[in-house]
């Protein structure tokens, strides 16, 4: 099978109803992002940033993986497919993906505030002050903040590197590092890019750019990565 390298960003998980960063002005339900997902802001309002994530767990257990979700998961069937999301949502795991590198960390999923190598799951939504791991320190929401490095962004880079197609899902490609992954990719390597407000970027080879959005955009893309086997 060939391997099928995605990247997801915050617009295939919008469209099940999870609200984006840059949507919202700015803003994340009313409170800026320095507030909420920075080291900065834990220091000064841990029970904030707790109370923040708790509210968009409750929130990302309510929706549903949409059919951009869906066919991804399908297209094992034909692929070796690596998903690589810049989404802290689960909702890959629930339409099916088997492989899946989370950039940015899991929503569901909390970390020692004393030694980073402790991750533990959430089962329910809540997390709170007062929750410690087995050391007896604060735990925190296992998620890469702003201004913090993204730890596996190296094995993307390797996934995408090998890929023999890449497509990037859901994103602009704006945000780094993540955007610098497409660049990883083989000069002759079929590339697709389906976002609304996705740019033409010249300096990109064999690149197919599809603006619609991902549940109907991907089944473009589909029919087109069929092809290709």
């Amino acid at each position: 099978m060939k391997k099928l390298v995605v990247l997801t960003g915050a617009g295939i998980s919008a469209e099940s109803g999870i609200p984006t960063f840059r949507d919202a002005g700015g803003l994340w339900e009313g409170h800026r992002v320095e507030d909420v997902a920075s080291p900065e802001g834990w220091h000064r309002n841990p029970e904030l940033v707790l109370d923040f994530y708790n509210q968009r767990r409750k929130k990302a257990r309510e929706v549903q993986p949409n059919r951009g979700h869906l066919v991804l998961a399908q297209l094992e069937d034909h692929f070796n497919v690596v998903i690589v999301t810049q989404n802290v949502d689960d909702l890959h795991e629930r339409a099916g993906s088997s492989t899946i590198i989370h950039l940015h960390g899991s929503l569901f999923e909390s970390r020692s505030t004393a030694d980073e190598k402790l991750i533990y799951p959430i089962s329910g939504w809540e997390l709170n002050v007062g929750d410690v791991c087995e050391k007896g320190s604060q735990l925190r929401p296992n998620i890469v903040w702003f201004g913090e490095l993204v730890p596996m962004i190296e094995v993307a880079a390797r996934h995408v590197s090998e890929a023999d197609i890449f497509l990037v899902v859901g994103t602009s490609l704006h945000v780094y590092p993540a955007a610098g992954l497409i660049h990883e990719t083989g000069y002759d390597v079929p590339k697709f890019l389906v976002d609304p407000n996705a740019a033409d970027w010249p300096g990109i080879s064999n690149l197919t750019v599809i603006r619609d959005k991902a549940s109907t955009g991907m089944e473009l893309v589909k029919a087109k990565l069929l092809e290709l086997i």
